[in-house]
């Protein structure tokens, strides 16, 4: 049986979005439509998180508009545990997974270079373990060929293993390669999904709102605080606090490269740092608390509703997750026996799964963050606007 909403939509014009209104929907961007237009007479969820207020402000989705609908959502789930039309209902809404299923799509419409996105197909568990163990054993093979993996202690001097420079090189150029893709990337999705009513509105406070919501996962609490639905729907937190640790854990070992940088290049003080210094301090609260975060968010997915989500793109999900985990450990570990002999070998591993984590950056589970990003800024301009819609006799 059809829902029939034909009466409600004729009550307003919904302009079409001038970058997309007329390119057709693909099948996964056709049920989100027809998911939104049921949810959108409906309106139970209104008060759940930020992709409900945006969808009102349209009864009618083009692609542009689903793209941006498709990654505001965090799908925390809320909306599906509390919808009255979720399966075995015969309208079948889930938009959570109908979310998810467009939401990945979009990273690869929107990649830079345009072929490469069909590398998000391909992304998984098994290519990220198999891409760092082959980068990490290059490395060794290296160390091998110039000598020996066993060496008298060097009190954590990675330079005399390999050469700064060589490393800066390496690193330095694969990180600015993501850098670069990852923001044309973005810039093709913001400039697809945002009008010129948009920019004309963008405001200092609309940037500072999406930080706040960005930095602190705000649309993880469910919209009532309680955080993501268990499969018997229970409330859970430990999604965000994983995802916090995670976040932060990341930018905190950035941070100690950033300022080992400016040790290195402005103070004229070349590593190793004494364990006591701030980049190994910083270094050491990164590595604890990407370990975990990462940790803690493999269990959640290995042990997450089926129906939450895309079941499909676990392998990507997971093979992110255990890259970055295995970047947190790898470290902690290196620092710990930075005097040993066997320093060169796991030196040889935590620089192989840095760089795999690098490489897959542009075209993995990475993306989401970015365009999430974007997604919140857009919703913070857009709220302060008035309404588009007009009723239909006027």
């Amino acid at each position: 049986m059809e829902h029939n909403l034909q009466p409600l939509k004729s009550l307003v014009v919904n302009p079409p979005h001038p970058a997309s209104g007329a390119l057709p929907l693909s099948a996964d961007e056709a049920e989100v439509d027809r998911q939104l237009i049921i949810c959108n007479a409906c309106r139970y969820c209104e008060g759940f998180c930020a992709v409900f207020p945006a969808m009102t402000r349209r009864l009618e989705f083009v692609k542009a508009d689903i793209h941006y609908l498709a990654n505001l959502c965090h799908n925390c789930g809320a909306c599906l545990h509390a919808c009255q039309y979720a399966p075995p209902h015969e309208f079948a809404v889930n938009l959570p997974m109908a979310m998810a299923k467009t939401r990945v799509r979009t990273y690869a419409d929107y990649a830079w270079p345009r072929a490469f996105g069909a590398l998000y197909q391909h992304a998984g568990l098994a290519l990220a373990l198999s891409l760092a163990a082959a980068l990490a054993l290059f490395l060794a093979l290296t160390l091998l060929m110039s000598g020996s993996l066993l060496h008298k202690p060097l009190a954590g001097n990675f330079y005399a293993i390999f050469p700064h420079n060589t490393l800066v090189a390496i690193f330095g150029l694969t990180f600015g390669f993501s850098v670069v893709a990852l923001a044309i990337a973005v810039s093709r999705f913001w400039q697809n999904t945002t009008t010129p009513d948009d920019l004309k509105a963008a405001s200092g406070a609309a940037v500072t709102e999406a930080a706040q919501s960005a930095l602190s996962l705000k649309y993880l609490d469910g919209g009532h605080g309680d955080g993501c639905n268990e499969a018997d729907d229970k409330f859970t937190l430990l999604r965000r606090r994983f995802h916090h640790f995670t976040f932060y854990g990341f930018l905190l070992c950035f941070a100690s490269t950033c300022l080992a940088t400016l040790y290195h290049y402005l103070l004229k003080l070349p590593a190793p740092y004494p364990m006591n210094s701030l980049p190994v301090l910083l270094g050491i609260a990164g590595g604890i608390a990407l370990s975990l975060g990462s940790a803690g968010l493999l269990w959640l997915n290995v042990r997450r509703y089926p129906t939450h989500g895309d079941a499909a793109q676990k392998p990507m999900d997971r093979g992110f997750i255990v890259l970055l985990f295995l970047v947190g450990i790898s470290g902690l570990a290196l620092l710990a026996w930075r005097d040993a002999s066997t320093m060169a070998l796991l030196l040889a591993l935590h620089l192989g799964t840095v760089l795999a984590l690098f490489v897959t950056l542009p075209y993995g589970k990475f993306a989401h963050g970015i365009f999430r990003c974007a997604a919140l800024l857009k919703w913070a301009i857009e709220k302060r606007q008035p309404s588009k819609l007009k009723l239909g006799d006027e």
